[in-house]
């Protein structure tokens, strides 16, 4: 059934075509402008008639009041006595779906109201399939929509082909190591070797010989020469990865190797020139750390020339449906699955949580969900336990509450943590949440006049983070 929001000052008008809408319609009489928007989220509105009645006669009148009312994140009538084309394309080009005349027929009426709603929804529809099917924007194996990653593919590609240190920077899990192997693959090394180093999984009393090699007798154990990581990668890229978990001693040595272009195995005192080209990473803070004295400035300063940040999950979640479809074709095919599909409330879900372990973790639990699956898309029921709070809400605890009910308190919700998450920038939010901000203020007003199902604790954090805009 379509739900319609009526707004006139005309109260026989608005009693003429409620009674003749209802049963039909749903039909939600307003007289007060300043009410329309908490009308149209209260009932679920899929239309909003805007009535200018005999009192508001003139066109600069009309579109003040309509400019008043702005975005309400439903397709607008107008309805005017007005009946002028250059008026109908003044409104038209303002955002109103059409305009009626004044009074209308009911065929008319009911008409305009039908492909109000019809375009709206095929609109949602078709913007839901472009995001399922759209090829993943990618850079190498890079994958990402957002404009955080977008930033980071122009670096990548900037930098690919100069002989120049490279520090990428973000959080464990976020693919630091693909952001490298881009770099490598992208630029004219990548015919050349690609060698990885993780500096916190090596013992401190390896580290040099790995690093920079060793000759037969160099020490206890060294039994044959040994080529080292930065002669492995010649010509090519050596991707040292951790950092920040380099000793003091062994960053003083890298930084002569940094300066000089050149270096010497453990045991030899032939001088071998560095051809690599270096990139580092770290999910600490350099900075921080060489003002507490734990990492060399002069280091840093060789080591951060060009610094690529790497986004967490959370504050992109528009990349999730690539990254999660990405999963679901590699690990179904590894696997011999039957899924390739991801049910719209599993990825409700996935858009909502917060992914403390980032990329790393979102595969984690795709991985999971498949081995688990039964048939053939993936159903709320397949995530793995971690994701049981954002099940509980948006599927599998419905309570006292019916389905509207429900499903408006999951979205207020979404709205609350965004914002939070936003540390309570709204316009930030509702570009997270790909929604209009007037729709997102009128989620958090409905939320703030309904007990929403989360604990007292946690709802006044999200208010008090929504109320600063």
């Amino acid at each position: 059934m379509i739900s319609i929001v009526l707004y006139s000052a005309d109260l026989k008008l608005q009693s003429l075509l409620a009674s003749a809408l209802k049963p039909e319609y749903c039909v939600v009489l307003e007289t007060d402008k300043t009410k329309i928007r908490h009308a149209i989220a209260a009932s679920s509105a899929n239309v909003l008639v805007l009535d200018f009645d005999s009192n508001i006669t003139k066109i600069d009148q009309q579109i003040a009041l309509y400019e008043e009312i702005g975005e309400v994140g439903v397709p607008i009538l107008v309805m005017t006595d007005d009946l002028r084309r250059s008026t109908a394309m003044e409104f038209v080009r303002r955002g109103a779906r059409d305009c009626i005349r004044r009074p209308p027929s009911l065929i008319e009426f009911k008409v305009n109201v039908e492909r109000a709603y019809e375009h709206a929804l095929m609109k949602r529809e078709l913007e839901e399939m472009r995001r399922r099917v759209a090829p993943p924007v990618t850079c190498d194996r890079l994958i990402g929509l957002s404009g955080g990653m977008l930033a980071v593919y122009d670096l990548v590609r900037r930098v690919s082909d100069l002989n120049a240190s490279v520090l990428i920077t973000g959080e464990s899990g976020t693919g630091k190591e693909l952001v490298a192997r881009a770099i490598h693959n992208t630029g004219d090394r990548a015919s050349r070797p690609f060698v990885a180093v993780s500096c916190g999984a090596i013992p401190e009393s390896l580290i040099e010989a790995e690093l920079f090699g060793h000759e037969r007798g160099a020490f206890t154990g060294a039994a044959a020469a040994r080529a080292g990581f930065l002669e492995q990668a010649s010509g090519g890229t050596l991707f040292l990865d951790e950092i920040g978990e380099l000793s003091l001693n062994t960053q003083v040595k890298l930084l002569r190797v940094l300066q000089q272009r050149e270096f010497t195995r453990l045991g030899s005192n032939r001088l071998i020139p560095l051809t690599a080209r270096l990139v580092f990473a770290t999910h600490q803070d350099l900075g921080q750390m060489a003002d507490a004295g734990t990492f060399r400035k002069d280091l840093f300063y060789r080591v951060n020339v060009m610094n690529i940040h790497v986004p967490p999950l959370r504050e992109r979640p528009e990349d999730i449906p690539s990254l999660a479809h990405h999963f679901l074709k590699k690990y179904a095919a590894e696997y011999g699955s039957r899924v390739n599909d991801v049910q719209p409330n599993v990825m409700d879900v996935l858009g909502a949580y917060d992914w403390p372990g980032n990329v790393r973790e979102l595969e984690n639990v795709i991985q999971t969900a498949i081995i688990r699956a039964d048939g053939t898309s993936l159903r709320l029921a397949d995530l793995p336990d971690v994701l049981g709070h954002g099940i509980e809400e948006s599927d599998e605890d419905p309570g006292a509450e019916g389905f509207e009910a429900q499903l408006r308190n999951f979205k207020v919700n979404l709205a609350l943590r965004a914002v939070a998450e936003c540390n309570g920038n709204k316009t930030l939010a509702a570009k997270k949440l790909h929604v209009s901000r007037a729709y997102l203020h009128r989620l958090i007003r409905s939320g703030a006049e309904e007990p929403q199902p989360i604990s007292p604790v946690r709802a006044n954090q999200m208010r008090a983070a929504a109320s600063v805009a």
